[in-house]
């Protein structure tokens, strides 16, 4: 795809338009039977955009069954958008997995886990399966010994990791029938170890479901400046930074205070624990709060001044500042990758250096003097956003991608139905959650939708499905379309 997907157009990208396949797609569906493969089962943003492509499938009449590797709340949201859901433990391809101990580990889990993801292509009958990221390269082994189309969704970009650890990471994808991006710095990223590779990707804008008519900021800042992260309590994301930006404001004098809404990632705590304790040593108890996961995340940004997404390292793209500028509010996000592309051509959008909490002390004070020009530019980037990433454009073009991919398997096997891996039309099904393998674990996991267990919380209970096992299944073999 070329560097125009997101350009002067509102609307984004050529893809994302009212295009005639997407409306055709949108009317073709009936009967395709796509099968989601995704590595968690959060609420952030991949998981969002995952809900997205599956709600695609289920406008346009088609069956969406997707494959968690555990429960969580995401399995609540698809099965109440009408997916079915299934567990099946499946390794997640991490660059530490491509370390001599991280490999003996991954080998060990592959064979099983490929023989169960197999059992569950052979039960559902895909048209398509659709790998929801380039970390589990195990689905697409799966799909393709079975002769069904795969399509891989990338919304990875790690521009900084070896050569050697990139060309691991991105090889399976040369087994894939399609792909798409999230961005233009994700193809480019993609260019740097697969130039091939590149130029069949298309870009495709997230879409991004947002409140229909949001409250505008409120017009007096009095109180103090309302600061808000949404995020992983990670690193990477940078909510340290925040939190230091909101110490030099305080040391200077200036009322403010900072909503951190976010957990820890699942098992790993510790720098939760420590953010609890930097805010404690800098005095700062009393304006730094902490909300932990929450699903519905608009009104903690409706009670935003501003939005802050300060992330320390490359991201592929910039979900929660699009969030911030659905919910009419400005949005300060560090000067890089996928962030700069995410925020381009809005007025009420600011950019400073990752990792300087000076630079976003700056930039938040600097709000103050002209708060009424920022608030009303985030009033018309709301209505661009909203082009932007319209849920619905999105829907018809990931509508319009399977549709394509769909069409020459079924062909194929209305010529060859002795052939046929595919299955030519879904039977009526009602929502489901199940385990592969395992139906005594799957009352067990449909408890666990009915009352999600929060990411946010140190003693959460993360129960993992059994891991199915069946005989007989041969290693898989690569084969292309």
């Amino acid at each position: 795809m070329s560097g125009d997907a997101m350009g002067s157009d509102p609307k984004g990208s050529d893809e994302m338009g009212d295009d005639p396949m997407g409306d055709a797609a949108m009317r073709n569906l009936r009967g395709l039977i796509v099968l989601f493969a995704h590595p968690m089962a959060e609420l952030y943003g991949s998981d969002r955009v995952l809900l997205e492509s599956v709600r695609s499938v289920l406008d346009a009449g088609g069956r969406a069954v997707v494959v968690l590797p555990e429960a969580g709340p995401l399995a609540e949201v698809l099965v109440d958008a009408g997916a079915s859901v299934r567990f099946c433990p499946t390794p997640v391809l991490r660059k530490t997995s491509l370390r001599p101990r991280g490999l003996l580990n991954l080998a060990a889990e592959l064979l099983p886990d490929l023989r169960a993801a197999r059992t569950i292509i052979r039960s559902v009958r895909p048209d398509v399966v659709y790998v929801n990221t380039v970390t589990i390269p195990l689905w697409i082994a799966a799909a393709r010994s079975l002769r069904v189309p795969v399509l891989n969704h990338i919304h990875e970009a790690e521009a900084s990791v070896p050569k050697p650890i990139a060309l691991a990471l991105n090889l399976p994808l040369l087994f894939c029938s399609r792909l798409i991006a999230n961005s233009r710095f994700s193809v480019g990223v993609l260019a740097k170890t697969f130039p091939r590779l590149a130029t069949r990707t298309t870009v495709v804008l997230n879409g991004v479901a947002g409140p229909q008519l949001p409250p505008l900021a409120r017009e007096n800042l009095g109180g103090g400046l309302r600061v808000v992260y949404v995020g992983r309590l990670s690193e990477r994301k940078g909510p340290l930074v925040a939190v230091d930006a909101l110490g030099l404001l305080s040391a200077r004098g200036v009322a403010a205070t900072l909503d951190l809404v976010g957990g820890a990632i699942p098992g790993r705590h510790d720098y939760e624990n420590a953010l609890h304790e930097h805010v404690h040593a800098a005095g700062i108890t009393d304006r730094v709060w902490f909300y932990g996961f929450d699903a519905d995340i608009w009104h903690h940004l409706e009670r935003a001044d501003v939005v802050v997404v300060p992330s320390l390292y490359n991201e592929p793209f910039g979900n929660t500042a699009v969030e911030a500028l659905l919910a009419a509010r400005p949005v300060i996000v560090s000067d890089t990758s996928g962030l700069r592309e995410a925020t381009e051509g809005y007025r009420s959008a600011l950019r400073v250096t990752p990792g300087d909490p000076g630079a976003l002390a700056d930039a938040l004070e600097a709000l103050i003097p002209v708060w009424p020009v920022a608030r009303m530019d985030a009033c018309s980037d709301r209505r661009l956003a909203s082009q932007r990433h319209s849920p619905e454009a999105y829907r018809r073009t990931i509508a319009g991608v399977l549709f394509e991919l769909a069409t020459p398997a079924r062909h194929a096997a209305a010529r060859h139905p002795h052939l046929a891996t595919v299955s030519a039309a879904a039977q009526p099904v009602t929502p489901e959650v199940t385990a592969a393998g395992h139906p005594h674990t799957a009352a067990a996991a449909a408890a666990h939708v009915a009352k999600p267990t929060h990411v946010e919380s140190p003693t959460a209970a993360h129960s993992r499905v059994e891991r199915s096992t069946t005989q007989g299944s041969p290693p898989w073999t690569h084969t292309t379309t």
